[in-house]
């Protein structure tokens, strides 16, 4: 039986439920990642015993699946746009915004399908946008590309943001302080397509790199549906 499946205990004199349970174990990851998440921090949280949370939730597995299906309440939209691509992008999006709020989410994308309702509600929409475009095993490839490229931009931008913090220097002292070896290195001539990337390229933000990355995979996406639909 799922988290999802099994009944809450009755309540008790110290009123408790999945909700507050849930609501303290992400203010913890919020503060320290999910290392700074377990049961017994978590009664602490609450100020009960730990064996009081086991007849809520069995492990910590279980626990960030919660976390992570009320993380999906963030990101599904109140009003799905009509166009698909729209839809699509917007999700993304959200994912990304959701992310860095709360940034443990980018340890937990990309393994198994989230169950939860929210997290159905976010699949459920996501293929709605799609659905009859083109035949489902191609809708079904669209929409891991798509998530494919947002999780792993995403835990690249969030692993920038832990570094940072990490080593105190922004991005732009960190480029100062590299800056000397980096132009000895690309000065021997060993390096010359770093080297028209760092001297001629644009610098982006990471919004605007997410985006137009985002942007060009929703172009292939769009191709393969023409195709498919030809």
């Amino acid at each position: 039986m799922t988290v999802w499946d099994r009944p809450e205990p009755p309540t008790r004199p110290v009123p408790l439920d999945r909700e507050r349970i849930v609501a303290a174990a992400i203010a913890l990851a919020d503060e320290g990642g999910l290392e700074a998440v377990s049961l017994r921090k978590v009664a602490a949280r609450l100020e009960v015993g730990p064996m009081r949370l086991y007849g809520y939730i069995s492990t910590k597995e279980e626990l960030f699946d919660l976390m992570v299906d009320e993380v999906h309440a963030e990101i599904l939209p109140e009003e799905r746009p009509g166009e698909w691509r729209e839809a699509l992008g917007l999700l993304a999006h959200r994912t990304r915004l959701a992310a860095l709020r709360h940034e443990w989410l980018a340890d937990l994308l990309g393994g198994r399908p989230s169950l939860g309702p929210n997290a159905l509600a976010v699949g459920e929409a996501t293929l709605a946008a799609l659905d009859g475009l083109a035949d489902i095993d191609t809708v079904m490839r669209a929409v891991e590309t798509v998530n494919a490229y947002s999780t792993g931009a995403i835990r690249r931008e969030i692993a920038n943001v832990r570094a940072e913090r990490a080593t105190g220097l922004s991005k732009r002292d960190w480029q100062r302080a590299s800056g000397p070896y980096l132009t000895r290195m690309l000065a021997t001539g060993r390096y010359p397509a770093l080297a028209k990337a760092v001297y001629d390229g644009t610098e982006v933000t990471a919004e605007e790199s997410f985006a137009t990355g985002l942007n060009w995979v929703l172009d292939t996406v769009a191709a393969n549906l023409d195709r498919s639909s030809a």
